[in-house]
Protein backbone atom coordinates (compact mmCIF):
# COMPACT_ATOMS: atom_id res chain seq x y z
CA UNK A 1 0.00 0.00 0.00
CA UNK A 2 1.68 3.42 -0.92
CA UNK A 3 1.48 6.05 1.61
CA UNK A 4 -1.11 8.33 -0.34
CA UNK A 5 -3.12 5.24 0.24
CA UNK A 6 -2.60 4.89 3.50
CA UNK A 7 -3.16 8.74 4.29
CA UNK A 8 -6.35 8.13 2.39
CA UNK A 9 -7.44 5.05 4.52
CA UNK A 10 -6.64 6.77 7.56
CA UNK A 11 -7.90 9.52 7.09
CA UNK A 12 -11.56 8.08 5.84
CA UNK A 13 -11.20 5.60 9.21
CA UNK A 14 -11.03 9.07 11.12
CA UNK A 15 -13.86 10.66 9.41
CA UNK A 16 -15.85 7.10 9.83
CA UNK A 17 -15.57 7.47 13.47
CA UNK A 18 -15.81 10.96 14.25
CA UNK A 19 -18.48 11.97 11.52
CA UNK A 20 -21.04 9.26 12.58
CA UNK A 21 -19.90 10.03 16.28
CA UNK A 22 -20.52 13.82 15.98
CA UNK A 23 -21.86 15.33 13.11
CA UNK A 24 -20.56 15.87 9.38
CA UNK A 25 -20.63 19.91 10.24
CA UNK A 26 -19.46 19.49 14.19
CA UNK A 27 -16.05 17.87 13.70
CA UNK A 28 -13.80 20.06 12.03
CA UNK A 29 -10.80 18.92 9.81
CA UNK A 30 -8.08 19.69 12.00
CA UNK A 31 -9.47 17.19 14.45
CA UNK A 32 -10.10 14.46 11.49
CA UNK A 33 -6.56 15.10 10.60
CA UNK A 34 -5.17 14.82 14.34
CA UNK A 35 -6.93 11.31 14.72
CA UNK A 36 -5.48 9.91 11.22
CA UNK A 37 -2.00 11.29 12.43
CA UNK A 38 -0.97 12.77 8.99
CA UNK A 39 -0.16 16.32 7.74
CA UNK A 40 -2.89 18.85 5.89
CA UNK A 41 -1.97 18.14 2.61
CA UNK A 42 -2.66 14.66 2.37
CA UNK A 43 -6.38 15.75 3.24
CA UNK A 44 -6.30 18.10 0.30
CA UNK A 45 -4.10 15.70 -2.08
CA UNK A 46 -6.51 12.63 -1.36
CA UNK A 47 -10.00 14.39 -1.05
CA UNK A 48 -9.51 18.17 -2.18
CA UNK A 49 -12.01 19.93 0.13
CA UNK A 50 -13.67 18.93 3.65
CA UNK A 51 -17.32 18.60 1.47
CA UNK A 52 -15.65 15.42 -0.92
CA UNK A 53 -13.94 13.66 2.68
CA UNK A 54 -17.73 13.51 3.77
CA UNK A 55 -18.83 12.40 0.36
CA UNK A 56 -16.24 9.10 0.69
CA UNK A 57 -17.29 8.90 4.53
CA UNK A 58 -20.93 8.88 3.18
CA UNK A 59 -20.46 6.15 0.24
CA UNK A 60 -18.28 4.25 2.16
CA UNK A 61 -21.01 3.88 4.59
CA UNK A 62 -23.79 3.24 1.76
CA UNK A 63 -21.48 0.28 0.26
CA UNK A 64 -21.23 -0.94 3.94
CA UNK A 65 -24.94 -1.23 4.47
CA UNK A 66 -26.04 -2.23 0.68
CA UNK A 67 -23.24 -5.33 1.24
CA UNK A 68 -24.73 -6.09 4.90
CA UNK A 69 -28.47 -6.18 3.69
CA UNK A 70 -26.96 -8.18 0.09
CA UNK A 71 -25.44 -10.88 2.84
CA UNK A 72 -28.50 -11.22 5.10
CA UNK A 73 -31.16 -11.16 2.47
CA UNK A 74 -28.85 -14.22 0.47
CA UNK A 75 -29.30 -16.24 3.62
CA UNK A 76 -33.24 -16.58 3.20
CA UNK A 77 -35.56 -18.20 0.39
CA UNK A 78 -38.47 -16.19 -0.67
CA UNK A 79 -39.12 -12.29 -1.07
CA UNK A 80 -41.25 -12.02 2.11
CA UNK A 81 -38.25 -14.05 4.15
CA UNK A 82 -35.76 -11.61 2.79
CA UNK A 83 -37.99 -8.66 3.37
CA UNK A 84 -38.25 -9.23 7.18
CA UNK A 85 -34.86 -9.90 7.50
CA UNK A 86 -33.48 -6.24 6.63
CA UNK A 87 -35.91 -5.28 9.56
CA UNK A 88 -34.12 -8.11 11.62
CA UNK A 89 -30.58 -6.68 10.71
CA UNK A 90 -31.74 -3.56 11.68
CA UNK A 91 -32.69 -4.69 14.80
CA UNK A 92 -29.20 -5.84 15.33
CA UNK A 93 -27.65 -2.69 14.26
CA UNK A 94 -29.61 -0.45 16.21
CA UNK A 95 -28.61 -2.66 19.75
CA UNK A 96 -24.97 -2.08 18.63
CA UNK A 97 -23.02 0.30 21.88
CA UNK A 98 -22.19 2.61 19.08
CA UNK A 99 -25.64 2.91 17.08
CA UNK A 100 -26.02 6.85 16.75
CA UNK A 101 -28.73 6.73 14.22
CA UNK A 102 -28.54 6.69 10.37
CA UNK A 103 -25.96 8.68 9.24
CA UNK A 104 -27.86 9.77 6.09
CA UNK A 105 -30.35 11.30 8.00
CA UNK A 106 -27.91 12.57 10.36
CA UNK A 107 -25.59 14.28 7.25
CA UNK A 108 -28.76 15.71 5.48
CA UNK A 109 -30.10 17.15 8.89
CA UNK A 110 -26.82 19.00 9.62
CA UNK A 111 -26.42 20.51 5.71
CA UNK A 112 -27.96 23.26 4.16
CA UNK A 113 -31.03 23.21 2.71
CA UNK A 114 -31.26 22.61 -1.06
CA UNK A 115 -29.25 20.15 -3.63
CA UNK A 116 -25.57 19.07 -2.96
CA UNK A 117 -23.18 16.53 -3.26
CA UNK A 118 -23.90 15.01 -0.07
CA UNK A 119 -27.39 14.99 0.03
CA UNK A 120 -27.54 13.10 -3.11
CA UNK A 121 -25.13 10.77 -1.63
CA UNK A 122 -27.61 10.21 1.02
CA UNK A 123 -30.78 10.22 -1.55
CA UNK A 124 -29.08 7.56 -3.43
CA UNK A 125 -28.37 5.42 -0.64
CA UNK A 126 -32.19 5.31 0.36
CA UNK A 127 -33.15 5.02 -3.03
CA UNK A 128 -31.52 1.92 -3.75
CA UNK A 129 -32.88 0.64 -0.19
CA UNK A 130 -36.41 1.52 -1.75
CA UNK A 131 -35.46 -0.30 -5.00
CA UNK A 132 -34.55 -3.44 -3.25
CA UNK A 133 -37.26 -3.35 -1.02
CA UNK A 134 -39.49 -2.84 -4.63
CA UNK A 135 -38.32 -5.40 -6.04
CA UNK A 136 -38.73 -7.58 -3.26
CA UNK A 137 -42.72 -6.36 -3.03
CA UNK A 138 -42.64 -7.58 -7.17
CA UNK A 139 -41.09 -11.01 -6.54
CA UNK A 140 -43.58 -11.25 -3.40
CA UNK A 141 -46.25 -11.07 -5.74
CA UNK A 142 -47.72 -7.18 -4.58
CA UNK A 143 -50.38 -5.70 -6.86
CA UNK A 144 -48.19 -2.45 -6.99
CA UNK A 145 -44.77 -3.34 -5.40
CA UNK A 146 -43.51 0.98 -5.82
CA UNK A 147 -46.13 1.56 -3.36
CA UNK A 148 -45.27 -1.26 -1.13
CA UNK A 149 -41.79 -0.64 -1.76
CA UNK A 150 -42.53 2.86 -0.81
CA UNK A 151 -44.06 1.84 2.50
CA UNK A 152 -41.89 -0.77 4.02
CA UNK A 153 -38.95 2.13 3.07
CA UNK A 154 -41.02 4.50 5.39
CA UNK A 155 -41.30 1.93 8.18
CA UNK A 156 -37.51 1.51 8.03
CA UNK A 157 -36.93 4.88 8.56
CA UNK A 158 -39.31 5.16 11.02
CA UNK A 159 -37.99 2.06 13.49
CA UNK A 160 -34.37 3.59 12.74
CA UNK A 161 -35.13 6.92 14.09
CA UNK A 162 -37.85 5.58 17.00
CA UNK A 163 -35.02 3.17 18.13
CA UNK A 164 -32.09 5.67 18.05
CA UNK A 165 -34.53 8.38 19.58
CA UNK A 166 -35.61 6.94 22.22
CA UNK A 167 -32.61 4.63 22.35
CA UNK A 168 -34.61 1.01 22.59
CA UNK A 169 -33.71 -1.16 20.34
CA UNK A 170 -37.23 -2.85 19.98
CA UNK A 171 -38.80 -0.42 17.89
CA UNK A 172 -36.83 -1.70 15.58
CA UNK A 173 -39.06 -5.53 16.36
CA UNK A 174 -42.07 -3.63 16.74
CA UNK A 175 -41.11 -2.12 12.67
CA UNK A 176 -40.74 -5.96 12.08
CA UNK A 177 -43.97 -7.44 13.24
CA UNK A 178 -45.27 -4.19 11.45
CA UNK A 179 -43.49 -4.98 8.18
CA UNK A 180 -44.97 -8.49 8.26
CA UNK A 181 -48.77 -7.08 9.12
CA UNK A 182 -47.66 -4.48 5.59
CA UNK A 183 -47.04 -7.63 3.85
CA UNK A 184 -50.11 -9.37 5.01
CA UNK A 185 -52.26 -6.63 3.90
CA UNK A 186 -50.83 -6.08 0.27
CA UNK A 187 -50.51 -9.89 -0.59
CA UNK A 188 -52.42 -11.90 1.75
CA UNK A 189 -51.37 -15.41 0.34
CA UNK A 190 -47.92 -14.48 1.27
CA UNK A 191 -47.23 -15.83 4.49
CA UNK A 192 -48.62 -19.90 3.60
CA UNK A 193 -46.14 -19.88 0.22
CA UNK A 194 -43.25 -18.99 2.30
CA UNK A 195 -43.83 -21.28 4.92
Amino acid sequence: MSSTNSARDRLLAAADQLFYEEGVHTVGIDRVIDRAGVAKASLYSAFGSKEELIVAYLQGRAEERARRITDRIARHDGPRARILSIFELLGERVAEPGFRGCAFVNASAEGPPGDSKIRRVCRGSREWLRGLFTDLARDLGAPDPALLGRQLTLLYDGAMMGASMDRDPAIARQGRAMAEALLDAHTPGSRRKSR
